[in-house]
């Protein structure tokens, strides 16, 4: 079937299917300003704010807090407990190979968690973590030269957007 602009109708929907997933990416890169929340809802703010992290040689935060989303949705007793030793040796144990900046007491409150490992064992240190990265890193990453890059070329493209509607 051709349409009026002589494109067959499917290369006409795969573009307008483009042209709406990069309005979508632009708007969501300027959401991720608006809260932490924004940001860790997006699959590209996750990435994004990844690569800062290792920038600066931090990113065992996030991914603490990915490994402990990730844990949540874990319905397997023994899988369950598997990974909290996993999570709990990799990011929580003294000395741990990519060890969170958490307090002592949070440290032994998790550890003690573990020995009835249930899906929620995590959650004092999670929130403790994602609260450093909220009130630290977040701040830096909004005002980093590559956020700054990505915000500017999706104002950009809303602009170019508009002048062309």
């Amino acid at each position: 079937m051709e349409l009026r602009s002589g494109e067959p109708s499917g290369k006409l929907k795969e573009r307008e299917k483009g042209k709406r997933a990069h309005r979508d990416s632009s708007q969501e890169v300027l959401e991720w300003r608006e809260s932490f929340d924004q940001l860790l809802k997006s699959k590209s703010g996750v990435t994004a704010f990844h690569t800062f992290l290792k920038t600066e040689f931090s990113e065992e935060n996030l991914d603490f807090w990915l490994a402990c989303e990730d844990f949540k949705k874990t319905r397997s007793k023994t899988k369950l407990a598997s990974k909290a030793n996993r999570i709990f040796e990799e990011f929580v144990q003294n000395e741990a190979p990519r060890e969170v900046n958490i307090d002592h007491e949070t440290r032994e409150i998790t550890r003690k968690n573990l020995s009835g490992a249930t899906s929620a064992c995590f959650n004092e240190a999670q929130a403790k973590t994602r609260t450093l990265m909220e009130k630290d890193s977040y701040p830096r990453f909004l005002k980093s030269a590559s956020y700054q890059d990505m915000t500017k070329q999706a104002a950009s493209r809303g602009i170019s957007k508009r002048s062309h509607t």
